[in-house]
């Protein structure tokens, strides 16, 4: 071993970077990449493929929506004056007049059929419903039993949206409800930020995409990763793995720089063959490394030529624990916008758990229902049970798991009993 190599191997983490502060410092490596708020730029894609967008300017509505008076109700489009006293034992006889809808004209002592949607005829002031009308044996009249007022049953021009009426602010990320309202406003494109690129390189010479023999692992950081980025917005590369060479190393990060970020699984920790930080330093700057949570302490954090170089360890919960920490909120800056919490419920810890002092920890938990709750109920609806399998390289206790507890840095542990948040941070975008 070398002499450099030897002295980083046994100095350890001797100083852990708190969670809070890695993310501001990172934070501020993201927003030196440019002056404006979309740091990908924007683009103009159709709404229909506009899901999960961020919109890069406000939107006004382009027109009135509805754009003409519409019966709210099935039903006969009348004068309301025509209609003044009647009621069940005294009631208002009208002639039917020819044609439907906005085909019709009604005229006094006139009424004309409409349905729930059609345009009001000319000369309608109000919508009397179905139920309320009786139409006559005698061939074109028909028998109102309720008085309407001016405007009743009728939705008038810009009910629902008037022209002009903004809709969404800049940064706003569109649901498929947005879809369908920007496009009864009138429109067909919208302006949005561009999903950021991301470079995923596994990294690690003991790794394989077959089947392993002896000595060898199945790479599943990067490929977790690289979906995790699709999940979160972004647009994922994902390279071939590295071999745990410094000159290997230092080439793949440089052929990623014309991404938005560059992410590294694997080699980010202190030991003989964790070339990363180093080779992130000789190319730009080692922001932090070694962050106080856990799993997942030895995360190396840096920049290269203005372009965040995330190298998440290689043990898989210490991965995934970390690209949410530092790489979904690295994508959010990216688009302009900031980082939303993962949702989340109540649920009481079934055992106690240990943490360490200035350590944040995430605790992966299955969640089982509670007898006697409801949605209304105070009572936390969940009991939390941490996985019995709780290492940073057992995969399947976090897919397993329901979700996971954090154990906030001024904490050592959590005691049972005690209702905590439990975080189904896959449910979020």
């Amino acid at each position: 071993m070398e002499g450099a190599d030897r002295e980083r191997t046994e100095a350890g983490f001797k100083e852990r970077t708190p969670v809070d502060e890695a993310r501001r410092i990172l934070r501020e490596a993201v927003g030196r990449r440019g002056d404006d708020d979309w740091t990908t730029g924007t683009e103009t894609v159709d709404v229909e493929r506009a899901d999960g967008r961020v919109l890069a300017a406000p939107v006004e509505s382009a027109r009135d929506v509805p754009h003409y008076r519409r019966a709210a109700m099935d039903g006969y489009a009348v004068r309301a004056a025509d209609t003044f006293g009647a009621s069940e034992r005294s009631p208002a006889v009208l002639r039917i007049a020819d044609g439907t809808g906005d085909d019709a004209t009604v005229t006094p002592g006139t009424a004309a059929r409409v349905h729930t949607g059609s345009a009001l005829p000319d000369g309608a002031t109000a919508v009397v419903m179905i139920e309320h009308v009786t139409e006559l044996e005698s061939a074109g009249e028909l028998e109102i039993a309720d008085a309407v007022a001016e405007g009743e049953n009728v939705a008038p021009i810009g009910e629902d949206i008037e022209a002009g009426q903004c809709l969404y602010d800049a940064g706003h990320r569109l649901r498929p409800s947005d879809l369908g309202l920007l496009r009864s406003a009138g429109y067909g494109r919208v302006e949005v930020a561009q999903r950021p690129t991301v470079g995923v390189i596994p990294t690690g010479e003991e790794l394989v995409e077959g089947d392993p023999g002896p000595g060898e692992v199945v790479e599943t950081n990067g490929l977790t990763v690289s979906r995790l980025v699709d999940r979160w917005g972004g647009r994922a590369t994902y390279r071939d793995v590295v071999t745990d060479d410094p000159e290997s190393l230092r080439v793949a990060i440089q052929r990623d720089l014309t991404k938005d970020a560059v992410v590294t699984t694997g080699g980010s920790s202190v030991g003989e063959r964790d070339h990363l930080p180093e080779v992130i330093d000789d190319l730009g700057e080692v922001l932090v490394h070694g962050v106080g949570l856990k799993p997942g302490h030895p995360v190396c954090l840096g920049v290269v030529e203005g372009t965040p170089v995330l190298a998440l360890p290689g043990y898989p919960v210490a991965c995934i624990v970390n690209a949410v920490q530092f790489l979904r909120p690295t994508l959010r800056w990216l688009e302009g916008t900031t980082p939303d919490p993962h949702p989340t419920v109540r649920a009481e810890l079934e055992r106690k758990v240990a943490s360490e002092p200035g350590t944040r920890t995430f605790v992966r938990v299955q969640l089982e229902p509670r007898d006697g709750t409801t949605v209304e109920s105070d009572e936390p609806r969940y009991t939390a049970t941490p996985t019995r399998a709780s290492g940073s390289g057992v995969l399947s206790s976090v897919a397993l798991a329901d979700g996971w507890v954090v154990v906030d840095d001024d904490r050592e542990g959590i005691p049972a009993g005690e209702t905590v948040p439990v975080e189904n941070w896959e449910l979020t975008p």
